[in-house]
């Protein structure tokens, strides 16, 4: 246990948000999400909602303001402008802790084809459907670095 970090973030999660830059994404993804067969590293993440997970990264990752999106979620097939409760509860941490970020809404094979691009993938054991997140990550300024 560490001061300061989210107790969600084991030491294989940490290594990779630390290890991501500006402009990379990571996956959260649900339990039927074929993480294993996308391409990007897996961080398993079992025991885990998505949207416990999404706060855990979202305390300490901010997200890219350089882009006009920056948070994706997979639209639900069929029904596009459905809005499942996990992605209302995603749009409400997204804002809690990244500020004026719209979560944008992907047809479920375009979702997989950025998935196949990002860094790393977060598999989470998120039983709701579409409980999948896209998030690029952002510039930390100096301010926000402690260093005492």
């Amino acid at each position: 246990m560490l001061k300061g970090i989210h107790p969600l973030l084991g030491p294989d999660l940490l290594h990779a948000l630390k290890t991501m830059g500006h402009g990379d994404d990571i996956v959260i993804s649900d339990a039927n999400f074929p993480s294993g067969s996308m391409g990007p590293p897996v961080i398993r993440a079992d025991g885990v909602s998505a949207t416990d997970m999404a706060e855990a990264i979202l305390t300490h990752m901010p997200l890219d303001t350089f882009v006009p999106e920056a948070a994706w979620r997979m639209e639900v097939v069929g029904d596009p402008d459905a809005m499942p409760e996990v992605c209302t509860e995603f749009q409400q941490i997204v804002s809690k802790h990244a500020g004026d970020f719209r979560i944008v809404p992907v047809e479920r094979f375009a979702f997989y084809a950025m998935a196949r691009k990002a860094t790393y993938i977060v598999a989470t054991t998120e039983f709701r459907l579409y409980g999948n997140l896209i998030l690029k990550k952002g510039v930390v300024h100096p301010h926000e670095v402690n260093m005492a």
